[in-house]
């Protein structure tokens, strides 16, 4: 018969289930804040039959997606020390006690790695570092659907021993006594406990909670317009950037300077009309306009609100001889990345809000921005918000 292998030792006290189960509960919390804001950024994105992204509060994207990525960014220092907390139990022996024990177990894997690749692939996002050779979007996507469902069986596994840890009234974990021989070899560098025991459990998660209430604090503000000042981590900042905001992609990245500011411009209105159109830039200046104050709402988490000037969609699908309730196709002159079109529900086409902006704040459009003219509509991710728009075809 093989002997059991002992258990090694933990010196630091904070290796308990209760410190475990406070970090898993605000974890948690931001894991499901973060999943469900996701999913509406999913479904605003590409919209389903069985649900119709509305187009009111104009600034709903704004919010649910500054949230989710705020969430996400405070979520990190959560999740480091939730691992240090926890870690320990990876040397339990026996390594399987039993078919529920094992099965719990085997969920951690999906839960550990997911949570890591969502935080790691959506840092990156959010500063526009891809570096990896699979669609972003799309894997970060389906990853969370894996790891909110390691989640559940990992909080069902544990729901009666974090219940108890949570209510039970523990002491200070630094006031704890320790039954450790004092000459005893700990298993990891005597330095490390001691300076974290020396904080307690209480001063532990203090200083892990505000960690992340910094993190939060120094990014919100590429979000919330009064706080954009503190933004001093946010990747970029909501009011630097030409005519005041900033610019993801560049006229110059997306090979379109010279079809932009090209004499021969024209916008096409075309598809299921009973009169195409066709504007030149003159043509267009001189139609009625009517302004809007909207935010550009990134999925990076900035957000930006401007006064746009410009024409309705819903005006020129009207003077095309489009049916009533079309939706419609909306292209860029971008042509070698992804987003070169967009799509307008019926709804989104016909709300009065809905512009194609040749101005904003009273300014003619800088080419970052779309010169010669651009998709305003509210309640859209900025993705969807295209520049540089040459044709509308009506579906």
């Amino acid at each position: 018969m093989t002997p059991e292998l002992p258990t090694p030792r933990f010196r630091s006290r904070l290796h308990d289930e209760r410190t475990a189960a406070l970090l898993g509960a605000a974890l948690g919390i931001a894991f499901t804040t973060c999943f469900v804001t996701g999913l509406l950024s999913h479904v605003a994105q590409d919209p389903h039959p069985w649900f119709a992204w509305p187009t009111r509060p104009a600034g709903l994207y704004r919010f649910t997606q500054g949230l989710h990525v705020a969430t996400g960014l405070a979520a990190i220092p959560l999740l480091l020390a939730k691992l240090w907390t926890v870690y320990p139990q990876l040397f339990q022996r026996p390594v399987v006690r039993s078919v529920a024990h094992g099965i719990e177990r085997l969920a951690i894997v999906p839960l550990v790695a997911g949570s890591l690749f969502m935080l790691f692939t959506g840092f990156g996002n959010i500063n526009l570092w891809y570096p990896w050779p699979f669609n972003f979007r799309t894997s970060h996507y389906w990853v969370a659907w894996i790891t909110i469902g390691a989640l559940v069986v990992h909080l069902g596994a544990k729901w009666s021993t974090t219940r108890h840890a949570l209510r039970r009234a523990a002491p200070d974990a630094a006031s704890e006594p320790t039954s450790e021989p004092a000459s005893e070899p700990a298993s990891e560098p005597a330095s490390t406990p001691a300076r974290v025991d020396a904080l307690g459990r209480r001063g532990f998660l203090l200083a892990i909670g505000g960690a992340a209430a910094g993190v939060t604090l120094f990014t919100i503000g590429q979000t919330v317009w009064p706080l954009r000042k503190l933004a001093l981590l946010a990747p970029r900042r909501p009011d630097t950037g030409p005519q005041g905001f900033p610019v993801n992609r560049t006229a110059q990245a997306a090979g379109v300077e010279s079809t932009a500011t090209d004499p021969e411009y024209r916008l096409t209105v075309e598809g299921a009309v009973r009169t195409p159109l066709s504007f030149s830039l003159a043509e267009l200046r001189a139609l009625p306009h009517h302004g809007a104050t909207l935010p550009i709402a990134c999925v990076e988490g900035w957000s930006a609100s401007r006064t746009w000037q410009g024409i309705r969609v819903r005006d020129l699908l009207a003077r095309a001889g489009a049916r009533e309730g079309a939706s419609v196709r909306v292209e860029s002159l971008q042509a070698r990345f992804s987003y070169a079109t967009s799509e307008l529900t019926a709804a989104q086409a016909d709300d009065v809000d809905t512009l194609l902006a040749l101005r904003v704040e009273g300014e003619e459009l800088h080419l970052d921005h779309g010169f010669p003219i651009r998709l305003i509509a509210p309640n859209r991710p900025g993705v969807e918000q295209t520049k540089w728009v040459t044709r509308l075809v009506v579906t």
